[in-house]
């Protein structure tokens, strides 16, 4: 069974997360999944735009940790899992097709910074979101390095980063960093309603405007990138990485 669902409602594609069992925790059969998905839509003229959601009870729970020792056998296993991350940011925020997310439960880690790759999001109103990266000795990706201090601020990204503290829809609703907060059985269905009317827009005009915003956004999101894609390969070849994984994988799958 892949790992991501794709699925074509008119002009509008709904590309779902499908690990329920690991809360879409990010694997490298996800992420390959994922940017075959999006790498479809984007190149699909039938397709006008992209919903992104998660099966089960939540949108991503971050980096798989089961897979940390695969993902840091070697140089080259670090740099192309690495790289595979952020190829998926750039498949959200480059590629042709404006994205809207769908997102409940939990988006942590990699599932909060591709919450912010999107154009749009619709929240549920039990979703939490953190960064547990600082905790256990990685980096943040996804380009929010750039990102997120554009949206709210240098000291409130440096708190989320820092600190790790968890957030609700209705904090991420103030701070701006989602568009509407709804029932968490009315997540998809308003999602799928914003996508329908961005899809009766011009298309033409759409694009434009996406070409325009993210034209000027690339250079800095791929410098970002590049600077977040280095420090990770740094994190995940430091001597204590695995132990630091091991016990905050623990407390992880404590509070499953």
């Amino acid at each position: 069974m892949s790992d991501v669902i794709l699925r074509n409602e008119g002009p509008v594609a709904v590309v779902t997360l499908n690990r329920p069992g690991r809360m879409n925790a990010i694997g490298g059969a996800l992420l390959d999944d994922l940017h075959d998905a999006l790498h479809a839509c984007n190149n699909d003229p039938a397709c006008h735009v992209v919903v992104l959601t998660g099966a089960g009870r939540a949108f991503c729970a971050g980096d798989d940790l089961q897979e940390f020792g695969q993902q840091s056998a070697s140089d080259a296993s670090i740099r192309s899992h690495i790289e595979r991350i952020q190829r998926i940011t750039r498949d959200l925020m480059l590629g042709a097709k404006p994205v809207v997310g769908a997102v409940h439960g939990y988006a942590v880690g990699g599932g909060f910074e591709w919450m912010l790759n999107c154009d749009l999001v619709v929240a549920s109103d039990d979703l939490v979101c953190f960064f547990p990266e600082m905790e256990w000795g990685q980096f943040v990706t996804g380009g929010v390095t750039h990102l997120l201090p554009q949206a709210i601020g240098h000291q409130r990204a440096m708190e989320l980063w820092l600190l790790g503290e968890r957030q609700n829809a209705q904090a991420l609703l103030s701070m701006g960093l989602v568009n509407r907060v709804v029932p968490r059985d009315a997540v998809l269905d308003t999602a799928l309603d914003l996508a329908s009317r961005i899809a009766q827009r011009s298309s033409t005009s759409v694009a434009r405007l996406r070409r325009l915003v993210n034209g000027e956004l690339s250079g800095a999101l791929g410098r970002s990138l590049e600077l977040e894609s280095a420090a990770t390969i740094d994190a995940f070849s430091h001597p204590d990485a695995a132990e630091r994984v091991k016990a905050f994988a623990a407390r992880k799958e404590g509070t499953r």
